[in-house]
């Protein structure tokens, strides 16, 4: 994936996605959730060879919530086969087509065997720079927030953090996506309308767009109308639009 398309086009630089849908896919068609979730991975593997052609040079996918521990075990267990497949399969190919790989989320209570898998796949690519793909497993947007919260604390009882030097930036060096930019684009599959504790630092005034195609459904073209709509947005950070009168 080259960013030439990203240096011709004006973003979103940062595009993430909820990729909601996979259930709802599997039982229209008498499939068990497991099935929807594995033609989901398929998706995730279109959708990553093509958004960096749409300008995109920062994708992050949400795969796994710190919620979804209430679904059911079978579920939950083929939730996390699937993440180790992807990685173990994709993972030389990523690497050598420059993407950097990130995982975001809670790991003290993911098993080693996943764990070491990883931080495999982080340390396999983190010199690369061409593309960045971050996947949010185990991840809860209120729980980054805590856990940075928390470790800030920390440092200012060890003296290692004046609290009046805290600010958005210093802050934002504590979450899980400390040195990604802010999130320009967010999308969310499945018709569904809401961000479900997805990135709530991050997104702050990412441009929302919310697509009825269910995830395994989801296509290139959906990905660039969505890209189209968000091209169409004036983004205002809450100023006032420079054409207005």
């Amino acid at each position: 994936m080259s960013d030439d398309a990203s240096a011709d086009t004006p973003g979103p630089r940062h595009t993430a996605i909820i990729m909601d849908g996979n259930g709802r896919w599997a039982k229209a068609r008498g499939r068990p959730r497991s099935f929807g979730h594995k033609r989901g991975v398929e998706t995730v593997r279109k959708i990553v060879e093509h958004a960096g052609d749409l300008g995109v040079r920062y994708l992050t996918l949400f795969s796994f919530s710190t919620e979804n521990w209430s679904r059911p075990a079978d579920e939950v267990g083929a939730l996390f086969e699937l993440l180790k497949l992807y990685v173990e399969a994709d993972l030389e190919g990523l690497a050598r087509r420059g993407v950097r790989v990130r995982v975001i989320g809670r790991r003290d209570n993911l098993g080693p065997d996943l764990v070491a898998i990883i931080d495999r796949a982080e340390a396999r690519t983190r010199d690369n720079d061409e593309f960045h793909l971050t996947i949010a497993f185990n991840y809860g947007g209120r729980d980054e927030i805590l856990r940075a919260c928390q470790a800030v604390a920390r440092d200012v009882a060890a003296g290692a953090l004046d609290p009046a030097a805290l600010d958005e930036a210093r802050l934002g060096e504590f979450l899980d996506t400390a040195a990604l930019p802010d999130v320009d684009l967010m999308i969310r599959t499945s018709g569904e309308q809401r961000i479900s504790n997805f990135l709530l630092w991050q997104a702050a005034y990412a441009e929302l767009v919310f697509v009825d195609a269910l995830w395994p459904d989801f296509s290139r073209d959906d990905l660039a109308r969505a890209v189209d709509t968000y091209h169409q947005r004036a983004r205002r950070y809450g100023g006032v639009d420079a054409g207005a009168a």
